[in-house]
């Protein structure tokens, strides 16, 4: 069946209460996105047409996420070519509005704030883009809310329909502020991490790859392997010796590091002493931050002993 596209509220949940009904569904999954999407985001559109009955995407360039006037204008928009890719994966249905369908007031004097962890890493370089972010997502989520509403995610065949979310583990930090703020307001959706999706050479995928030049890129592979030098430690209980694994970003002089830390998985504070000399145990969440050229790229990779 081609996929149908939804502008508006009432469209969206006016079609996405059609497929459910039509298709005797039991669950619905949605997975938000900014567009200009690439293999990264079709894995989450998989991901969520495996568990699901219906899944609905959503293309939105949130500007509460941009402290840049000129960031935002020149974030790809590429609907067509999108609407292509979401439909090869088998979803069903894209939301995809106008800024006046999502603040119809202008930007919206209430916001979700994302308290202390937004504050760090990302937030510190960033702020107020995890407040922005979270916000949409809270608006994107009640939008995606199946019709019949549900009580709690995960409901058995009988009740009301199950209600999922999908993420890219590759912005570690926005999946944990997410995860946080379904869990302290109780919103009745179960959140599913995605793992990040890697090109053959390593470099995470990401829309903003398309801004760097060949020698850019190339350079931005340091990223990937310093963290595949604290995964490979990290797997064999030795210390992780962060400070070496950052001089070998610094070594690349078209790599500008803005931070490179290991932390704990849910609080996103440091783990000091199992980042040197002490053996490493347990789980840990390697994140690192760099501008290549005028690009700046995250990446993460997840640590267990």
């Amino acid at each position: 069946m081609p996929i149908k596209l939804a502008t508006t509220v009432a469209g969206l949940r006016t079609e996405g209460a059609r497929l459910l009904g039509s298709g005797q569904g039991r669950s619905q999954g949605l997975v938000p996105t900014m567009g200009a999407l690439h293999e990264g985001h079709a894995a989450l559109a998989r991901a969520a047409v495996e568990q699901n009955d219906v899944v609905v995407a959503t293309i939105f360039v949130n500007p509460l996420q941009f402290g840049d006037a000129v960031d935002l204008d020149r974030y790809p928009r590429t609907l067509d070519a999108d609407l292509a890719l979401l439909e090869d994966q088998g979803v069903d249905l894209v939301f995809a509005p106008p800024v006046e369908e999502v603040y119809p007031g202008g930007e919206p004097l209430v916001r979700i704030t994302s308290g202390r962890l937004g504050e760090k890493w990302e937030g510190a370089s960033r702020p107020g883009h995890f407040d922005g972010a979270l916000t949409v997502v809270a608006k994107l989520l009640h939008y995606g809310l199946p019709a019949a509403g549900l009580p709690a995610a995960g409901a058995a065949p009988g009740g009301l329909p199950a209600y999922r979310a999908y993420f890219g583990q590759k912005d570690a930090q926005q999946l944990a502020l997410v995860r946080r703020m379904v869990a302290d307001l109780n919103f009745p959706v179960e959140i599913v991490g995605v793992p990040t999706v890697r090109a053959v050479d390593g470099l995470a995928l990401s829309s903003r790859n398309r801004f760097l030049s060949g020698e850019e890129r190339e350079a931005a592979l340091v990223l990937s392997r310093a963290l595949r030098l604290l995964e490979e430690r990290a797997d064999a209980r030795q210390p992780l010796d962060l400070d070496s694994a950052r001089a070998l970003v610094e070594s690349q002089p078209l790599v500008g590091l803005d931070y490179f830390e290991v932390v704990d998985p849910e609080t996103l504070e440091p783990l000091a002493e199992n980042c040197r000399q002490t053996p490493f145990s347990g789980e840990a969440l390697a994140l690192i931050a760099a501008k290549v050229g005028p690009v700046r790229l995250i990446d993460n990779a997840p640590l267990r002993s």
